[in-house]
């Protein structure tokens, strides 16, 4: 009961089934749930382009902007695609859904290992992004950013084991403070830009373009555009969660996707112009924006505001991971590709296995990586290119299949447009990012679709097993009682009649490692025994397993339909400390026999008082 009520003071009260309707959100509350990830890549995105663009040289720090207008152009065109894809898949456009449906089960599960990859990675990343914030702001901390990314992390699976509704309430604020407050940002470093001029600060020493060379620059230009491609990380996300809008829900995707389209553009364009305008250099203990919002509001209220949004929003960003995390997890367990586990809904209607693994999974790569931003960078965006070629490319084979649609010719276009663009950007960065951790995910891929396999191979068979088809009905059992004793008490008076009323050939078992115990039990046996005989087992080495394992097996040998019910007396103490006194018997005989076949072990509980 107290763990009942420490599970409700966290995660809240139930939810009956009825109330899923009334847990949808509108279009505000969706663009704060499901685009949180998304926008929040203004906050770093620009900075990893500007780290690979500083190993060219001084010049090629002004590359950060047409490489961001680049990535802005591609968020356009995948934006629009996806505005299709939730036309033709209303009931939830994932890329593991739209692939297998197009290109069979390979494909499917090839963008469902590159997604749960992919959101695993974004709650680590935004959650270290998030904390590099704080420790730019409060340097003290930086010691301890790994100890507050694993609590962040934390607080947000509590966040969303409460629910859909709930979340969005609580991460809409947040995410429109975000908004105006970088808005605000870049609306007074352009003011101020033409105002007062360039600013008076000197220019990183770095080699020129000249020096580092052309061809390396060539290489780094590419690196950049992979590194800023991370912001179209989270796009997909609207499309996975289309059930959860309030009706009309296609509509209600639709005009949001919209929306952070040009809200995921405008900033993070933005906030890269401002950067190569005052000219902004790399610092390992402080952000580009952490930088950009001291320059331009100087170290007041305005600057702390821009980083607490921007910590709030980039550990809120991880939400977006939790809402689609676990509804992947649901569509894949519903095909038999995950345990049936992730396909149950919790107490407040939300998938709550596949929340606590991916907030699991997320914690462990924020310890192992060091709470770097910088080191997990390289493992993110090739799952997520990955995943939104083949759901283009399978869009595109939809609207062929769909020829009797209006304007069918004009929407295939526009997913093949897409397909080609992330099919690009998708070699682009497994090319560039190999040899910096990518590698991982490549192999990481095609290991979890032969574990997916395994798993869907063994639902087959058990349902082979487990059918009624063509089954004759079962043969005649023979079924033998065995009471397991170890003294003679109230708990197995107990245990003795029950057995008697399960079958009429039970015996109660002794392994006998005192004779004088024995002598005792025998005394007491012949008077509360219930009429049921005793068998003894010899124990020469003082082993209580070895006996009576072998007495089963020579119980057993006697047909192959005979079926043995073990029963166990077992008193439980009234506190769970008095357990710790006494021997766990009970517990070692259940471990033994638990993968016998044609065995059943009963406990027969005796609770006593306090």
């Amino acid at each position: 009961m107290r763990l009942y009520s420490l599970k409700r003071l966290f995660v809240g009260s139930p939810l009956a089934t009825a109330q899923a309707r009334h847990e949808r959100l509108s279009k505000m509350r969706g663009l704060a749930v499901l685009a949180s990830d998304n926008i929040s890549i203004v906050a770093y995105a620009t900075e990893e382009i500007l780290l690979v663009l500083t190993a060219a040289g001084t010049a090629a720090l002004s590359l950060s902007v047409p490489v961001a207008l680049a990535i802005a152009m591609v968020v356009g065109i995948v934006i629009s695609s996806y505005r299709q894809t939730v036309v033709a898949y209303p009931e939830g456009a994932s890329g593991y859904i739209v692939s297998k449906d197009n290109f069979g089960p390979i494909a499917g599960l090839t963008a469902g290992s590159a997604l749960l990859i992919d959101y695993t990675l974004t709650v680590a990343v935004s959650v270290a992004a998030g904390v590099a914030a704080v420790t730019s702001a409060f340097p003290f901390l930086y010691p301890h950013r790994i100890l507050l990314g694993v609590l962040c992390v934390g607080g947000l699976a509590v966040a969303n084991l409460r629910g859909v509704r709930e979340t969005g309430r609580l991460f809409a604020l947040p995410t429109y403070l975000f908004i105006a407050g970088f808005l605000g940002l870049i609306a007074v470093g352009f003011a101020r830009y033409l105002w007062e001029g360039p600013p008076a600060v000197a220019a990183p020493s770095l080699p020129t373009v000249e020096e580092a060379g052309v061809g390396v620059t060539a290489f780094l230009l590419l690196r950049a555009f992979s590194s800023g491609a991370v912001a179209l990380t989270g796009i997909e996300a609207v499309s996975d969660g289309v059930k959860v809008f309030k009706p009309p829900e296609v509509t209600n995707a639709r005009i949001t996707l919209l929306w952070i389209g040009v809200i995921t553009a405008t900033l993070f364009v933005g906030v890269t112009i401002l950067a190569d305008l005052y000219r902004i250099a790399l610092r390992e203990e402080e952000t580009v924006v952490s930088q950009l919002a001291r320059q331009i509001l100087g170290g007041g209220a305005g600057y702390y505001f821009v980083q607490v949004v921007s910590t709030l929003i980039l550990i809120l960003a991880a939400n977006t991971a939790f809402a689609d995390f676990p509804r992947l997890a649901f569509f894949m367990s519903r095909d038999s590709f995950l345990p049936r586990q992730f396909g149950s809904r919790g107490d407040r209607l939300v998938f709550s296995n596949g929340i606590i693994i991916l907030a699991l999974a997320a914690a462990l790569l924020i310890v192992i990586f060091y709470g770097s931003t910088h080191a997990l960078i390289p493992l993110y965006a090739v799952g997520v290119f990955t995943t939104f070629t083949l759901s283009q490319a399978g869009m595109v084979r939809t609207w062929f299949r769909r020829k009797s649609e209006a304007r069918w010719w004009w929407r295939a276009t526009i997913n093949g447009l897409g397909a080609c663009t992330t099919g690009v950007v998708t070699l682009v960065i497994a090319w560039t990012k190999f040899v910096h951790g990518a590698w991982m995910v490549v192999v990481l891929i095609p290991l979890l679709i032969s574990i997916f396999y395994a798993i869907h191979r063994h639902y087959l068979r058990t349902a082979e097993q487990l059918s009624l088809e063509g089954y004759g009905g079962p043969p005649p059992i023979r079924h033998t009682v065995l009471v397991l004793v170890g003294d003679m008490h109230r708990g197995v008076v107990q245990a003795l009649q029950y057995a008697r009323t399960i079958s009429p050939d039970a015996r109660g078992v002794f392994v006998e490692t005192d004779p004088d115990k024995t002598r005792r039990l025998e005394e007491k046996w012949g008077k509360w025994g219930c009429g049921v005989p005793l068998v003894v087992l010899t124990s020469p080495y003082r082993s209580l397993l070895v006996p009576f394992l072998e007495y089963l097996d020579h119980i057993q040998a006697q047909g192959e339909n005979h079926m043995v019910t073990i029963v166990l007396p077992e008193f439980i103490p009234a506190r769970w400390w008095q357990h710790l006194l006494h021997n766990q018997t009970a517990l070692l005989v259940k471990g033994a026999l638990l993968f016998r076949k044609n065995v059943v072990v009963t406990d027969v509980p005796y609770h006593l008082a306090r």
